[in-house]
């Protein structure tokens, strides 16, 4: 400053700042930029998680789960593996169709257990429908597939399974129903046997739907499994751990029909003269339920 001067040279310049004032600016803008840069990259992994990733092929997603698939089915393996899985679902369609005509046909089968029965067959030969897509889209194709078709292929293999399963399941309560009012065949009508047929088909459905509905991996690439490179773990545990119950309460449904058939065999055995075999009525049952089983 230059009060006594009356000179343009001497000019009021403001005092310098404080070297703190300086750092303390400085270090704000640093922190401000180092927040900049971490809002951007969070920004970016968000944006990266949620991306959805619905136009890739299934070679994307199986790359990135290491999963292995057999890229040697070609030449003369390819042949037999597709000769023999032609012959087995061929020999699944034949024998089912004679099923479901025989039940269809015969007056005498037009009953609640023969129409499930013809229902599981119905499962059966829709499983060999998948099978035989399964056969022309998996190997070396699994990888030049699109998410829709390979949705298509596993989505119709969870239906079939699901259908056949739950069919067991209520053939096993139909039989319960039957043999502890100790009658042939139970009381269901030709309504509720097919209100329970539709009830099958739609839970299978459903169960074979519900991946492509929107419980899957597109768009959080952490969550996918390794067996089923768009399915997410969740949807697995569920699946497995809902066919298990079905399982588990079927085997024990079947369980208890033995054991009461047993029980009621030994209670009758000594007042009957070889009208009943005390060994060979639980083992006949058995056999029964194992036919069934087989499908």
């Amino acid at each position: 400053m230059c009060p006594n001067s009356k000179s343009q040279s001497c000019l009021w310049r403001p005092d310098p700042p404080p070297a703190a004032v300086l750092s303390k600016f400085t270090l704000v803008q640093f922190g401000l930029g180092l927040y900049g840069r971490s809002e951007q990259k969070d920004v970016h992994f968000f944006s990266t998680m949620n991306e959805c990733h619905y136009d890739k092929h299934m070679d994307f997603f199986y790359n990135r789960s290491n999963t292995d698939t057999v890229d040697e089915w070609t030449g003369t393996k390819l042949v037999i593996v597709l000769c023999v899985g032609t012959f087995f679902c061929l020999f699944i369609f034949f024998s089912n169709s004679l099923v479901i005509a025989a039940v269809i046909k015969n007056r005498k089968f037009h009953f609640p257990f023969y129409y499930l029965l013809a229902n599981l067959a119905a499962a059966d030969f829709f499983a060999g429908i998948a099978y035989v897509f399964l056969m022309f889209n998996t190997g070396p194709v699994s990888k030049t597939l699109t998410v829709n078709r390979w949705f298509l292929r596993q989505g119709l293999l969870d239906t079939s399974l699901t259908a056949s399963l739950t069919n067991l399941l209520v053939i096993a309560v139909e039989r319960h129903m039957s043999i502890m009012r100790m009658r042939v065949h139970s009381n269901l009508t030709k309504k509720r046997v097919t209100l329970l047929i539709f009830l099958i088909w739609a839970i299978a459905i459903f169960m074979g739907a519900v991946p492509t509905l929107g419980w899957n991996c597109l768009c959080n690439i952490s969550a996918c499994s390794s067996l089923a490179p768009i399915y997410s773990r969740s949807y697995l545990v569920f699946w497995t751990v809902s066919n298990l119950m079905a399982f588990f309460i079927m085997v024990v449904v079947y369980l208890r029909i033995y054991m009461y058939v047993k029980r009621k065999t030994n209670v009758l055995s000594p007042h009957t003269s070889g009208s009943i075999s005390r060994r060979k009525t639980p083992m006949k049952l058995m056999k029964t339920v194992m036919t069934v089983l087989g499908g």
